[in-house]
This record gives structure tokens, sequence and C-alpha cells, in this order.
């Protein structure tokens, strides 16, 4: 039986791209840098912010200037992140169809842990019931630590766990968690990518995911 379902993010729940992007060329351009289109963004998500830093800054930038780059980018899109971003058509459909059956829900992001949460409570309120973003005392995803955290948070043992996202990051995530995954097509990353890495379900709309989790507990 399926008692929890695990969402990632972006990309997942909620549409992030724009503000993302923004923010990054907030702070790009804050240093002379070049800025990044909106599909170099989605190409660069998925693996934290750190990351997408490193990867929107030219290559071979200092170590220490990227860091400053980062420290701007926090500092923007904590301000700016509610700009463009919003739920997915039907998310909160889906969020209150889990709530009704009985289902736990918990979102685990490799976006820093305040903005997940702030994200998480401004869009959904009492329908995402734990919320852990990246810490620096947690291993980001693909590392199962934050889906274990969640599960433990949630009371419910992780045989009895769903996780659903929309790349490769959060399929190997719920591999290494031991975890049955839904890949959503509507997302930053391919269908033909999630099915390739060996996604165990795939959906294109939300509301798919309440009736395959309805079918799995018949």
């Amino acid at each position: 039986m399926i008692e929890a379902v695990i969402f990632d993010l972006d990309g997942t729940l909620l549409y992030t791209l724009e503000d993302l992007k923004n923010s990054t060329n907030f702070s790009l351009r804050t240093f002379g840098y070049p800025e990044r289109t909106l599909e170099e963004v989605r190409q660069f998500v998925g693996n934290g912010v750190r990351k997408l830093i490193e990867r929107a800054v030219p290559e071979g930038t200092d170590t220490g200037i990227t860091e400053e780059v980062l420290r701007v980018f926090k500092e923007n899109y904590g301000q700016n992140m509610y700009n463009c971003t919003k739920p997915y058509n039907s998310i909160e459909k889906l969020l209150l169809g889990l709530r009704q059956n009985g289902l736990k829900t918990a979102v685990v992001s490799n976006k820093f842990d305040l903005a997940v949460k702030e994200l998480c409570k401004k869009y959904f309120g009492n329908l995402i019931d734990v919320a852990i973003g990246q810490r620096d005392d947690v291993p980001k995803k693909p590392a199962p630590d934050g889906v274990f955290a969640a599960i433990d948070e949630l009371g419910v043992k992780l045989k009895n766990c769903i996780y659903v996202g929309d790349s490769d990051v959060d399929v190997l995530t719920a591999r290494n968690s031991g975890l049955p995954c839904i890949g959503v097509t509507w997302g930053y990353r391919e269908k033909e990518l999630l099915e390739s890495k060996g996604a165990d379900y795939i959906v294109n709309d939300p509301l798919e995911i309440l009736d395959l989790i309805k079918e799995l507990n018949r």
C-alpha cells in the first residue's frame, strides 16, 4: 500500500524556471558576465543552485568569484522567487485528492532549504506535510538522505512510499532510496530521458498520479 508520496519541487509541482533564469542573469550581470537563455537555465537546474551557478558562469571562473555570484543569486532569488513561479495545472487538485484519500506528502528538493519551505508554505499550505531542501549537513539528491529524512518525519515505512520527479536526478534519487519512481513529462526534462533512466511509470498529467496510486493500492 502506498501511504506517502515524496515529490521533487522545481519542474514537478512548481514552474520556477523564469524566476531562476532572471535571478541567474541578475547575478551574472552584476559581475559583467554574459547572460543565459531560458533553455540554458533549464538544462543547468536539477543539482542545486550552487551547480546552477557553476554551470552559468563562464568556464574557468575563479572559485571565489563563483561563490560571490552564488551569494548574489541567493539574495536576489529570495526577493523575487514569487514573480513568475506558479503551480502546474491540476497540482492543487492532485494534492487535495491525495489528502482526501489519506496519503501523506513530502517535498525533497535540491533548492536551498529556506526557499523550499517558503515556496511550499505559500503555494500549498497544509497540503504538504514535510518540506526539505538542500542543507550543508545533508547530501543533496541523488543521495537518498533527504528522502529518508522526509520519510522519518512522515512516520511511514519506506516500502509504503513512492517518489515523483521530472528529471534524471529524480529517477536516480528514487533508485538510491529504494523507491519506485513516477516520472512527469511537464517539467524540465524530456520524456525520453526519464524512460532511458528507468522511471517505473511515466505520467503526462498530475491527476494521472492519483489514478495510478489508487490502482496500485487496489
